[in-house]
């Protein structure tokens, strides 16, 4: 699966930019790496928002035990890969029907976390229980929801392109345009367009960047993990607000 946005929509930490003399100036851009994966999987669905911001998955190739999905409703739009252990339970939870599937439900969980605020986002995410990555993208508010599981089942890979788009992958081959400027996506960890990189299983302490340098001397994007030293120092909303500190689109 493959998903890449516009810098206007979501902007990766600054860290994950590769920096030295040998990272290329003239990499692809995030509408490359779409034709990129149209050419290599003639049989994939790719959903084209406008020419900037697309989703794309195919079935092929793909680990019956983690299977790829696909759902959308109000113009929200989810790519799922892997399963929830505990969906029965979260379909009484978020009460669901016996036939919601694991994307559906993830649609479910995004709608809650927009239109219930302030719903902590970490726990929303806590909550889901398997080996899975999942990518949802807001339409209509141009905001992308993104996180995956606590081990690292379903691994997740994010990059940024030359002209500042961020794009995410379940195999770093799909990314290979973003060049040097990729890594691999923390384990139970979520990423919001406004709260940035979080992590579900302690949302309180700050997200640290370790530093790689390759042989070549360039500063490789940073791995991500939580700094169990530094917490998030949040301003407090005013009395009535429905800011939520992780997820704060409000309605």
């Amino acid at each position: 699966m493959l998903a890449v946005f516009h810098k206007e929509v979501a902007e990766g930490p600054a860290e994950l930019h590769a920096q030295g003399p040998m990272v290329a100036a003239d990499g692809a851009h995030g509408r490359d790496l779409i034709t990129a994966f149209r050419q290599g999987n003639p049989q994939a669905v790719i959903v084209s928002f406008d020419s900037e911001n697309a989703v794309a998955y195919t079935l092929e190739r793909q680990n019956l035990l983690k299977p790829r999905s696909f759902g959308s409703v109000d113009n929200i739009f989810t790519i799922f890969e892997g399963t929830l252990d505990n969906l029965a339970q979260l379909r009484l939870q978020y009460g669901l029907g016996k036939s919601v599937t694991d994307q559906m439900l993830c649609l479910e969980v995004y709608r809650v976390l927009r239109d219930r605020a302030p719903y902590p986002a970490d726990q929303a995410v806590g909550h889901l229980k398997g080996g899975f990555a999942f990518i949802t993208f807001d339409n209509s508010s141009k905001t992308i929801f993104v996180a995956s599981d606590s081990e690292g089942r379903v691994p997740l890979w994010w990059g940024t392109t030359s002209d500042g788009s961020l794009a995410f992958a379940d195999d770093p081959e799909l990314l290979s345009g973003c060049g040097k400027s990729m890594a691999p996506f923390p384990p139970g960890c979520f990423f919001t367009s406004m709260g940035g990189l979080r992590s579900h299983e302690n949302p309180t302490n700050v997200m640290k960047p370790v530093t790689r340098v390759d042989s070549a001397g360039d500063i490789r994007p940073s791995m991500f993990k939580v700094d169990s030293q530094q917490s998030i120092k949040p301003s407090l909303p005013k009395v009535g607000s429905d800011v939520d500190m992780y997820f704060p689109y409000g309605q």
